[in-house]
C-alpha cells in the first residue's frame, strides 16, 4: 500500500482542524435551541453528530479565509447552515419513498433509527433551522439576505430538489450524458458552488472574485459526484459509511453506468483541472483549494 503524500497529510491535518471548528459550532447552535421540542432536539442532534466530512463547510470557511485573510463569526454560521441543509437533503434521500436506504455516515439512518415521521420531521427542522440561524445570527441584514438567497436557490426547485427530481426520473432508463450533467449540477454541484460564493461573501468578495469561486465551487461539486458514483461500484460498504452498490440495484443514472469507470475517471480529472483553473486570479493563498480539487481525485469514502 502506497503511502499518503506529505502534501495530502498537510491537507488532511488542515480539513480535520476546520471540521472540528464547524462540529463544535454546530454543538453550540444547537444547545441554543432551547424551545425546541425534546424529541425533535434528540434526533436533530443524532443526525448533525454523525461523523461527515463537511466538505462543503470547509470550502465556505477557507473561501471566507482566501478574500478576508481570516474565517469570522459570519462564515462560522454560514457553515454550520449548509451542513444543516446538506443533512436534511441525506435524511430524506434516505427514506423507503427515495433511496430506502439503512446506513449512512456509518450509522442507521434517522428512519432506521427512530421512524419514518420522525425522520422526515428532522428533515424539515434541519431545513428550517438553517434559514433561521442564518436570518437570526448574521448581524448585516444586507449580507444575510444575499447568503439566505444563495443557499435557497441552491437547495430549491432550481438546484438540488430539481436535480433529485430527475434522479429519480433516469432510474431505470437509457441515461445520456446530458442528463447526467444535468442531474449533477443540480443535485449537488450547486450546493458546492453555494458553500464558495458564500464564503466570499462572508469575507467581502468583489464580483471578479465571487465569479471565480463560483466557477470553482461549480467544477470540484461536478468532480465530487462523479467520484461518488465511482465510490459506489468501487468501494465497500465500510469505506463509504453507508451501503455500497446501490446505485446499480437502484438502476440511477450515473457516470459509470453511462460511460464507464475510465471515461468517468477521466472527466474527474478535467473537472479537477478545470476547477484549478478557474482559481488563476488568486495567489498561492488559493493553494489549500487547488490541492483540495486534487486530492478528491483519491477520495476512498
Amino acid at each position: 500500500m502506497s503511502a499518503t503524500p506529505p502534501a495530502n497529510l498537510a491537507l488532511n491535518a488542515l480539513l480535520s482542524d476546520k471540521v472540528q471548528i464547524v462540529n463544535e459550532t454546530i454543538e453550540r447552535l444547537l444547545a441554543e435551541q432551547t424551545q425546541a421540542q425534546a424529541d425533535l432536539k434528540k434526533t436533530l442532534a443524532y443526525t448533525l453528530s454523525a461523523p461527515g466530512k463537511r466538505i462543503r463547510a470547509v470550502l465556505l470557511l477557507w473561501c471566507c479565509e482566501l478574500i478576508a485573510g481570516r474565517d469570522n463569526a459570519e462564515a462560522l454560521t454560514a457553515a454550520a447552515a449548509i451542513e444543516m441543509v446538506h443533512a436534511y437533503s441525506l435524511v430524506h434521500d434516505d427514506l423507503p419513498a427515495m433511496d430506502d436506504d439503512d446506513l449512512r455516515r456509518g450509522r442507521p439512518t434517522c428512519h432506521v433509527a427512530f421512524d419514518e415521521a420522525t425522520a422526515i420531521l428532522t428533515g424539515d427542522a434541519l431545513l428550517t433551522l438553517a434559514f433561521e440561524i442564518l436570518a437570526c445570527s448574521i448581524a448585516d441584514a444586507t449580507r444575510a439576505v444575499k447568503l439566505i438567497a444563495e443557499l435557497a436557490r441552491a437547495a430549491g426547485p432550481a438546484g438540488m430538489l430539481a436535480g433529485q427530481v430527475a434522479d429519480l426520473k433516469a432510474e431505470n432508463t437509457v441515461g445520456t450524458v446530458e442528463a447526467l450533467e444535468y442531474i449533477h449540477t443540480n443535485k449537488t454541484a450547486k450546493m458546492f458552488r453555494a458553500a464558495t460564493v458564500i464564503g466570499g461573501l462572508c469575507g467581502g468578495a468583489n464580483a471578479e472574485q465571487s465569479d471565480a469561486l463560483a466557477r470553482y465551487g461549480l467544477k470540484i461539486g461536478l468532480g465530487f459526484q462523479i467520484a461518488d458514483d465511482i465510490l459506489d461500484v468501487c468501494a465497500s460498504s465500510e469505506q463509504l459509511g453507508k451501503t455500497a452498490g446501490k446505485d446499480e440495484q437502484a438502476a440511477k443514472c450515473t457516470y459509470p453506468a453511462v460511460v464507464g469507470i475510465e471515461k468517468s475517471k477521466e472527466l474527474e480529472r478535467a473537472l479537477a483541472h478545470d476547477a484549478i483553473d478557474a482559481l488563476h486570479i488568486f495567489d498561492q493563498k488559493a493553494d489549500n483549494l487547488r490541492q483540495l480539487a486534487r486530492a478528491l481525485l483519491e477520495r476512498e469514502k
